[in-house]
């Protein structure tokens, strides 16, 4: 019996320590992209693989209980594991020991490039650079960008500015064109709803700055493109979040991913009370989003993102009420309980296809549907918007004269439509119908580029965009009293937008860029129909072109990292904004604008050793130097020629402490320094200077290989100062502050099982 025990335990023992094959990718912990040419070696044999184009590798282990190493020397941290038994693809991903310009790309202009080769101003925002940051807010990690400026008026009221553009933006984000995962994201009143995004479900950002027309159509402010999280391995996740001001946050997430295929199902809700009176919110997000890899030549990938939101209107104060209490809302907006509610689906559906080694094709469908259900301190308003539209780009590849050259062809086309109707604000219900309309804008472009590699390491871009647009009005109301004037018309004449642009790469780690673009802003349809029922159809589109030049690299074995730009923009027909006795903003040409400034953006990485208890100390920051000024501008019998542009701070400084511990500790401190702000264009208001302290700190780790732990705490707004994070410019009766919130703390925690 005893032999007979041993035999058949010695049978059982042996399959375990049998040869099995491994297949797997290697991607990169930040952004998630595949990893060519990384190492993958085991520990008894030493036997050893490199990963293909796709972070792709197939290696045999003597037992399935050995261990892998992979590595990619001077730009990845190494990483040991053991492979878990369950036999499915196996997931590496690699942390980057430092920013490496020659492996970051980026998805601008159309043809993936390392950041190292791309003309423009880009600023970028990895998955771990938006972990810095509590997930209930994007706002302080786009801030950290030279040039960016998010603002929350109120709570999840947002309004982004690039290089100045948010002037004419009184609410919402104009002048920016953003995407979602390669579709367009905007509301059929042409405003972005980046309020009804939730931070968690955000996994990378890239921001183009000035215009960018030859890809992206009309917009001087710049682009936008988002991508949301994506899984990698099958898991599901649960998080949790509480903080001041009665902030919670919870999420919930289900993921399967294979070589195949992967789908992601993630629900989020966030509610807040608001630190200031009338400012509680409740946010309710579920996103469906997933790719399909049928083969080598084509991917399917989609997304549907359903957001529920509600938000209170706490309203603007004079100075002396910001002083004497800045919680305290305006007496108005508790009385006619304004506040926000907005119920919308956002779907994309985005086809990738490789005919060959030359041609290939990206085409996206999308739509997106909203019901707007706003009572306002002067009105009630209730809209229905509903958006659809596809993008195409054909991509060839090719040698002209013995240089390497691709070429893109795309074009781009919406259809939106607003039903909108205003009533009478009785307290938080509506009244009597003011005026129903229907507004419908139908929109689209042409694009091509042209990107040639030249001799001496020179890489040269000329692209261009023709653009059309057409609104068309109905006020419904007034048919019955009006039958041949109640539809109105405005075509906006076709527009050129061209953009050429010169690389020259130095040496490995520098290069140099130098681009002028031309771009325009039409006027959207919330600017020709404003809330007190006029109709502006004489509203021009904004017109400009950018000159800028800069530099970016890294020194010192990467450890020192550099990205500086310089830019003059030259905007003709500005669009400016002012707020009526009814609290309504109205809009208005006006004249010109000359907009100079310089961007920086650097960071030095003391420690950089992945294999010592103290892994990474990293010391960075971004400044902003703005000379932004109104070249003409008349305003009935006042002259606001040569005043500083409304609502832009000359001078912009973030600097930040990165901590991280092979334990698993980190540290995250960031400061924000702002100078002081013109609310108003006789520059008689301004909001006063600030500085703002927060911190994150907390611990990372995985466990038994397959569970992942974040335990989490933070502090915003360190130093307790009163400050105005977001203000109404030329603000009616001189209420132009919006308090941000106090010293305010949060704790966290995130839970993820692979499988």
């Amino acid at each position: 019996m005893k032999y007979l025990f041993a035999f058949f335990f010695l049978l059982s023992f042996l399959p375990a320590r049998a040869q099995v094959t491994i297949e797997g990718r290697v991607l990169d912990a930040r952004s998630q992209q595949p990893l060519e040419g990384a190492m993958v070696s085991e520990t008894v044999t030493g036997n050893q693989v490199l990963t293909g184009a796709a972070g792709q590798f197939r290696i045999v282990l003597a037992s399935r209980f050995d261990t892998l190493v992979v590595q990619r020397l001077t730009s990845h941290r190494v990483q040991k594991l053991v492979v878990p038994p369950t036999g499915k693809q196996l997931v590496v991903l690699l942390e980057p020991l430092a920013v490496n310009l020659q492996e970051v790309m980026v998805r601008g202009y159309e043809t993936r490039q390392p950041l190292q080769r791309t003309a423009g101003a880009i600023g970028l925002l990895s998955t771990r650079d938006l972990e810095r940051f509590s997930q209930a807010t994007l706002v302080p990690a786009l801030n950290t960008l030279p040039g960016v400026r998010m603002e929350e008026r109120a709570t999840a009221s947002y309004r982004i500015s690039i290089r100045g553009s948010s002037l004419r933006a009184p609410y919402g984000v104009r002048n920016v064109k953003v995407y979602l995962n390669e579709v367009p994201l905007v509301e059929a009143n042409g405003t972005i709803p980046l309020n009804m995004l939730d931070a968690g479900t955000i996994g990378n950002i890239e921001v183009l700055k000035g215009p960018a027309g030859s890809v992206y159509g009309a917009g001087t402010g710049g682009t936008i493109l988002l991508e949301t999280v994506k899984p990698l391995e099958s898991s599901v996740a649960v998080g949790g979040l509480v903080g001041s001001y009665g902030l919670r946050r919870g999420f919930a997430a289900a993921s399967v991913a294979s070589e195949k295929s992967n789908l992601l199902l993630r629900y989020d809700r966030q509610t807040l009370d608001g630190y200031r009176e009338q400012s509680a919110m409740d946010r309710k997000n579920v996103l469906l989003s997933g790719q399909f890899f049928p083969n080598q030549k084509q991917t399917f990938s989609f997304h549907a993102l359903y957001s529920d939101l509600f938000y209170e209107l706490p309203g603007a104060l004079t100075r002396e009420q910001f002083e004497a209490n800045p919680r305290a809302a305006r007496q108005d907006n508790v009385n006619q309980k304004a506040a926000l509610n907005l119920e919308g689906l956002n779907l994309g559906f985005v086809h990738n296809y490789q005919f060959n080694e030359r041609w290939s094709n990206t085409t996206s469908l999308f739509g997106v549907f909203s019901f707007l259900n706003h009572p306002f301190v002067t009105d009630y308003e209730r809209n229905v918007n509903q958006s659809f539209g596809a993008r195409t780009r054909t991509t060839y590849r090719t040698t002209v004269a013995g240089l390497p050259s691709r070429f893109t062809l795309g074009a781009e086309g919406q259809r939106r439509f607003v039903n909108a109707r205003q009533y009478v604000n009785n307290a938080g219900t509506p009244g009597a119908l003011n005026y129903d309309d229907e507004v419908t804008v139908k929109e689209g472009f042409v694009f091509g580029q042209a990107e040639v590699d030249l001799p001496a390491n020179f890489l040269f871009t000329l692209g261009a965009s023709l653009n059309a647009l057409r609104y068309d009005l109905a006020r419904v109301s007034e048919a019955a009293t009006n039958p041949e004037g109640y539809q109105q018309s405005r075509s906006i004449d076709a527009q050129f937008s061209p953009r050429v642009g010169l690389v020259k790469v130095i040496t490995p780690s520098l290069s140099a860029h130098a681009s002028v673009s031309a771009g325009f802003s039409p006027p959207t349809e919330g600017e020709i129909r404003p809330s007190d029922a006029s109709i502006n159809l004489s509203l021009q589109p904004e017109r400009g072109v950018n000159y800028e030049a800069g530099i970016r690299g890294s020194l010192f074995h990467q450890r020192f990292t550099f990205d500086v730009v310089a830019f003059q923009f030259r905007l003709k027909e500005t669009i400016v904004s002012r707020t009526v006795a009814s609290s309504v903003a109205v809009f208005a040409n006006a004249g010109s604008t000359r907009q100079q400034g310089v961007e920086v953006a650097a960071g030095y990485a003391f420690v950089q050793a992945p294999d010592e208890s103290l892994r990474l100390l990293r010391l960075w920051g971004t400044y902003t130097y703005n000379r932004f000024r109104f070249l003409r501008y008349q305003q009935n019998e006042n002259d606001f020629s040569g005043n500083r542009l409304t609502g832009t701070a000359p001078h912009v400084a973030v600097a930040g402490l990165d901590v991280e511990s092979r334990l698993g500790l980190y540290l995250n401190a960031t400061a924000n320094y702002s100078d002081q702000i013109p609310l108003n264009d006789a520059n008689t208001v301004y909001a006063p200077d600030y500085l703002v302290l927060g911190a994150q700190a907390g611990f990372r780790r995985t466990l038994a290989q397959t569970w992942h732990l974040d335990l989490y705490g933070g502090i915003d707004n360190a130093t307790d100062r009163d400050y105005s994070l977001g203000n109404d410019l030329n603000a009616f009766r001189n209420r132009y502050f919006q308090a941000a919130p106090g010293r305010n703390f949060y704790s966290g925690v995130q839970l993820r099982k692979s499988f």
